[in-house]
């Protein structure tokens, strides 16, 4: 699967995002190490506590169907620009996926991408 396809999924995802309370919404496509992709959506809750993000969503999901091996994973927002993962998304990546790559889409359409490792270098492991 091509960066700009896993673009594409995370942008069909971010169609579902509940964002009433921000008006931001994002979505994601995470691509395991098998090919299989997972979507997912931010969930906003009026207890901001109990909002999930795109990220955590899409690997939750694979988690949860037994998927924990992780090639990419694509994040866009209806922002336009890129948007990065935040501390908790990368802590989550962090446990599953240390070398994950993460591709941006900017406001002109190009496609950036980051090793996890470069984002979050020291995040909290079982190691």
């Amino acid at each position: 699967m091509t960066d700009s396809e896993l673009i594409m999924l995370a942008e069909k995802a971010m169609e579902n995002a509940y964002a009433p309370y921000s008006k931001f919404k994002v979505g994601a496509a995470l691509l395991c190490t098998d090919g299989k992709v997972f979507t997912g959506c931010n969930i906003e809750n009026s207890s901001f506590g109990a909002t999930n993000c795109a990220e955590r969503t899409a690997i939750f999901k694979a988690v949860s169907e037994g998927c924990r091996s992780f090639e990419a994973i694509a994040i866009v927002s209806s922002g336009g620009g890129e948007t990065y993962p935040c501390g908790i998304c990368r802590q989550v990546m962090g446990e599953f996926a240390p070398n994950l790559r993460i591709i941006l889409k900017n406001s002109e359409g190009k496609l950036t991408q980051y090793k996890f490792m470069d984002i979050m270098p020291n995040f909290f492991s079982l190691n």
